[in-house]
């Protein structure tokens, strides 16, 4: 299941405001939202043109939504607290596509790496890095899962979380996705993305609302 996919099950029925942060050049999720009903709008520095998107950090946004998107962007705020409680205060449901970087351990690298190189070989770019190693030492910054799992449930009641395939989407092989989920379902290394949903509580809001 992709991640519009689950975002749809999530949703409240159509018709209803979704804010998507961190949409990026491409516009994220937008226009799929659109096409099913719901007043959708995406915000990044870098988004798109156009009457659907403000290029903007997220943080700068107000008004009252439905839903907030947010793909692949949580392990790279800061401050983490902070933002979250902006998006607990903008609307009551969140939905989470991340990244587990942390839990890349010597098996999954291992995979990835061969991988990359037997795509170059046969003439493919991956997105990812050749080397993780090398993108470690990039990205110094970036949050594990579990604080931002932490962050989210101290705001939030979990809906939804399942753990998933992820190194796929940095290869983009024709059979990428089925082969690391073999992997993964045989235990040889974990999922290294994960979905999340959830409600801020009452709480929550009414603390977030009086400050």
């Amino acid at each position: 299941m992709d991640f519009a996919t689950f975002v749809f099950d999530q949703l409240p029925p159509a018709r209803g405001r979704v804010l998507e942060i961190g949409c990026g050049r491409e516009g994220g999720l937008v226009e799929q939202l659109v096409a099913r009903g719901y007043d959708a709008v995406g915000v990044d520095p870098d988004a798109p043109e156009g009457d659907r998107f403000v290029r903007a950090e997220f943080r700068t946004v107000d008004g009252e939504w439905d839903a907030v998107v947010a793909g692949r962007v949580l392990h790279h705020v800061n401050p983490l607290g902070e933002s979250l409680d902006k998006l607990a205060r903008l609307a009551p449901l969140l939905l989470v596509d991340e990244f587990a970087w942390n839990l890349i351990d010597e098996a999954a690298q291992d995979w990835y790496e061969g991988q990359h190189r037997m795509l170059r070989a046969a003439g493919a770019e991956p997105y990812g890095p050749a080397s993780l190693d090398d993108w470690r030492l990039r990205h110094l910054d970036l949050h594990s899962d579990d604080v931002v799992l932490r962050a989210l449930r101290e705001r939030y009641e979990e809906l939804a979380f399942e753990r998933i395939p992820y190194m796929h989407r940095w290869l983009g092989g024709p059979s990428s996705e089925a082969l690391e989920q073999s992997l993964v379902d045989a235990g040889a290394f974990p999922a290294i993305g994960y979905r999340w949903a959830g409600s801020s509580t009452s709480t929550t809001r009414s603390s977030a609302d009086s400050r």
